[in-house]
C-alpha cells in the first residue's frame, strides 16, 4: 500500500512523502530542507529510498545534500537539462520510473524553470511549481508559450488524477481567479472550502484536474469569456489561447 504525505517545510512548501506502509519505505519529492524529513522518517520508522526533483531552484533542492550523506544508496531523480548538480539519475522527457511499485512518466514543463520537469501518472502527479491549484508558476525562466505548452501536457490527464505541487499558495490564487471569473460558482464554492481547510490548519492539496478544470485559470485561457476582466494595461492580443494565457500571467503578477 503506497500513499502519498504532506511533509511541511518553510512557510508554505510541502515535501511529498511516497510511502510503501508495509515495508515503510519512502521516497521525498523537492526536499527544501533535510530536518523536516529526518523527523518523518523517525517518527514512522521508515527508511529513505529516494528523492524526486522537478526543478533547481533551492526551495526545492537545499536538502538533498544532507538527506544523501545520510543514506548514501538512495537515488535522486531529476531533470538532466539543470544547473543542480546533485542529480544521481539524470531524467528527459519520456523516461519512466518506477517508486515503490508505482510507475511515473517523466515530461519536460518549461516555464517557471527551464530544467522544470513533472511526475504524472492517471493516479496522482507532481507537479513542482507548475501547475498549483488555481494557479501556475511564475514565469522566472521560460515565457508564456513555453508554459502554455506545459499546461497543456498536464491538461491531457485524467479527471480523477491528484495533483501534489509543491506549495500552499490555493486561498491567493482563488482571489485572483475570482478577479479574472467573478461568476464562477465553482471558485466561489471551492474558496468556501479553502477558507474553511486553512482556517483548520489542514493543508488544501492535492487537488484534481477535474477540479483545476473548473477553477484553474491558466487551464480555462481557452475559454472566450476568460479575458473579459483582463485590466486594459494587460491587454493584447487574444487569437490565440496562448496569448491568453500571457495577459492572465502578467495580471496575476501585478495582482
Amino acid at each position: 500500500m503506497v500513499q502519498v504525505e504532506p511533509i511541511k517545510a518553510f512557510q508554505d512548501n510541502y515535501i511529498w512523502a511516497i510511502r510503501d506502509t508495509k515495508q515503510n519505505q519512502v521516497w521525498v519529492v523537492d526536499p527544501g530542507q533535510a530536518a523536516p524529513v529526518m523527523e518523518y522518517l523517525q517518527q514512522h520508522n521508515a527508511s529513505l529510498q529516494g528523492i524526486l526533483i522537478t526543478h533547481h531552484h533551492w526551495d526545492h533542492t537545499d536538502g538533498v545534500a544532507e538527506l544523501h550523506r545520510f543514506a548514501p544508496t538512495i537515488t535522486i531523480y531529476g531533470p538532466k537539462k539543470s544547473p543542480f548538480k546533485g542529480v544521481t539519475q539524470p531524467l528527459v522527457e519520456g523516461d519512466e520510473i518506477n517508486v515503490l511499485g508505482v510507475k511515473y512518466s517523466i515530461i519536460e514543463t518549461p516555464g517557471h524553470t527551464l530544467d522544470h520537469i513533472c511526475y504524472i501518472n492517471d493516479q496522482h502527479s507532481f507537479t513542482g511549481d507548475t501547475l498549483f491549484s488555481a494557479g501556475c508558476g511564475r514565469l522566472f525562466e521560460g515565457d508564456p508559450q513555453q508554459m502554455w505548452q506545459s499546461l497543456e501536457k498536464l491538461a491531457s490527464l485524467s479527471d480523477n488524477t491528484l495533483i501534489y505541487c509543491t506549495h500552499e499558495y490555493t486561498a491567493a490564487n482563488l482571489a485572483f481567479a475570482r478577479a479574472v471569473e467573478p461568476h464562477n460558482k465553482n471558485i466561489q464554492e471551492y474558496q468556501q472550502w479553502v477558507n474553511e481547510k486553512r482556517h483548520q490548519g489542514k493543508p488544501t492539496l492535492p487537488t484534481s484536474m477535474a477540479k483545476e478544470r473548473l477553477v484553474n485559470p491558466f487551464l480555462r485561457a481557452e475559454h472566450e469569456h476568460i479575458s473579459e476582466h483582463i485590466p486594459t494595461q494587460f491587454q493584447r492580443n487574444h487569437d490565440e489561447s496562448w496569448l491568453v494565457f500571457a495577459a492572465l500571467r502578467a495580471w496575476k503578477d501585478a495582482f
